[in-house]
């Protein structure tokens, strides 16, 4: 396989090591690094999503995350799951190009939406972070 066939890919909610469709991109996996990407993060239920919208970018909101290097065949599992078709389909998440706002050397695709579709903002920019303190059990006196 050629450096031209890996691909770069930010994820950011349930393909996390740990979290439930880690193991969908696990055999793919080439590499990862931590990274960080405009936007803002709205709960659906078991997963998160991406948002680059206006209030996102008035906020300068950011989504932390990690960029995965992946082969081609890892990239269209996640199209699968992500619900994407193609460019000007009618897809679940759209698959865009974007930069890491720390490194701009990094860059490649991440899922987003479009608008937030009525579901919650995440506080924060981490959704483990995030899943963590809806978990957590309060401290007994």
């Amino acid at each position: 396989m050629s450096v031209r066939d890996n691909i770069s890919v930010f994820v950011y909610g349930s393909l996390l090591p740990g979290l439930i469709n880690h193991f969908v991109i696990a055999p793919f996996l080439l590499d990862s690094r931590s990274g960080m990407i405009a936007g803002r993060l709205v709960d659906a239920g078991a997963y998160p999503a991406a948002v680059r919208d206006q209030a996102a970018g008035t906020s300068s909101a950011v989504i932390e995350g990690l960029w995965l290097t992946i082969d081609r065949a890892g990239l269209a599992v996640l199209d699968e799951l992500e619900e994407f078709f193609g460019i000007e389909e009618s897809n679940d998440y759209e698959r865009v190009w974007v930069h890491d706002i720390r490194d701009p050397k990094l860059e490649g695709w991440v899922y987003i939406w479009p608008s937030d579709r009525g579901f919650p903002p995440v506080p924060g920019a981490s959704w483990p972070d995030y899943l963590n303190r809806l978990t957590a059990k309060p401290k007994l006196s």
